[in-house]
């Protein structure tokens, strides 16, 4: 079958979105069938696999949802993805947030074939949805498939748009890149507990609850190196002071980091750390952890709880609390035989999240629709 991915995100930017989509691409085009992403892109060479890429529309930041989305916001997009769709008579067009402004709106208006869409986000409330609730029923009719990524999504948007339809298919892990086997950053290998946070630099993010939490595990613990790997330059400044004012001297900010060497900050890591406060609808980088067979502390929130189980793959702690996290990181940097237990059950439960079989569910629930 023909089928058309639409991204309402800048194509060229890393995200979970983003990703998402390059990875179905790729499993599509090795299934056979035809595939062409559509998406604003900064950078038209960009790509993450060989995949077919129509750029459309140039992106610009918008602060939403306590990050920034890079979006596209042209008069002339309807007319780009009139012209884009009437070309290419797609069987399929999946689109990512089907109701993010202006791309994937417009191409859902126009689309004459079979339409997906897959909702992503996971937030306590959308003004958004709220304020258009009237207009987005009318363009919801036109969703033929409707897919989730987690039970946390699926709550968001089923608060605003009931429906007995909605199919959760997971997102996908690259078992192959995100393995045990393979190099690592030598540089931290000196005998001290790497702790690493794998994120953008935002406050819902949570690195200023780790930094904090740091503080005090230094009290007990003080034979560790905080890593921080992840995009974003305006506050970057402002949590390297923190921890300089919390002497938290051996603190690693590494520049951009390529997804092919991501990987290799994973198997570094003696335990990984994801202190979101919210708005995460699935663990992605939980996952990527724990396919590196890495232990995983974790914010108690419903997108992590999904595939993190407490005392199994790692530990979940109440967010935002600081002193439950430094005694999680604490019993864990103090017992090695633990967090080998744990990372190799990770490893076991990241298995059964692998793109091929997303792919294979995504793919299967095209062929539902279509028949």
């Amino acid at each position: 079958m023909k089928i058309g991915l639409v991204s309402p995100y800048d194509y060229s930017h890393p995200g979970g979105v983003v990703n998402h989509i390059s990875h179905l691409a790729h499993n599509f085009s090795q299934m056979g069938h035809e595939v062409r992403i559509i998406a604003p892109c900064l950078k038209d060479e960009d790509r993450y696999f060989d995949e077919n890429l129509k750029a459309v529309g140039r992106p610009l930041p918008i602060p939403y949802g306590g990050s920034i989305a890079r979006i596209p916001l042209s008069p002339w997009l309807p007319v780009q993805i009139r012209r884009t769709l009437r070309h290419e008579k797609f069987d399929i067009l999946h689109l990512h947030e089907p109701f993010a402004p202006l791309l994937c709106v417009s191409a859902l208006a126009q689309s004459n074939c079979t339409n997906v869409g897959t909702f992503h986000a996971c937030h306590n409330r959308s003004r958004s949805y709220y304020v258009s609730k009237p207009v987005i029923k009318r363009w919801m009719k036109k969703l033929h498939g409707k897919i989730t990524v987690s039970k946390a999504a699926l709550n968001y948007i089923y608060k605003y748009f009931p429906s007995e339809e909605y199919r959760i298919i997971p997102n996908g892990i690259d078992v192959q890149t995100f393995s045990p086997e393979g190099p690592v950053r030598k540089e931290f290998i000196d005998g001290k507990l790497n702790i690493l946070f794998v994120g953008r630099l935002e406050k819902r993010k949570g690195l200023g609850h780790l930094l904090n939490a740091c503080a005090i595990l230094k009290r007990s613990f003080s034979n560790f190196r905080i890593i921080v790997v992840g995009p974003g330059t305006r506050l970057r400044p402002r949590y390297q002071e923190q921890a300089k004012e919390l002497e938290l001297d051996d603190i690693v900010f590494t520049n951009f980091v390529s997804a092919a060497e991501l990987p290799e900050y994973y198997r570094t890591a003696d335990i990984y750390c994801a202190p979101a406060t919210g708005g995460e609808s699935f663990g992605i980088v939980l996952l990527e952890a724990m396919a590196c067979g890495k232990p995983v502390i974790a914010s108690n929130i419903e997108g992590y709880a999904t595939v993190l189980s407490h005392s199994e793959e790692g530990l979940l702690v109440p967010q935002g609390n600081e002193e439950a996290l430094a005694e999680a990181i604490l019993s864990l940097a103090e017992n090695r035989s633990l967090r080998e237990q744990m990372g190799a059950k990770g490893k076991v439960k990241a298995n059964k999240y692998s793109w091929k079989s997303v792919a294979r569910q995504v793919v299967d629930y095209y062929a539902s629709l279509l028949h």
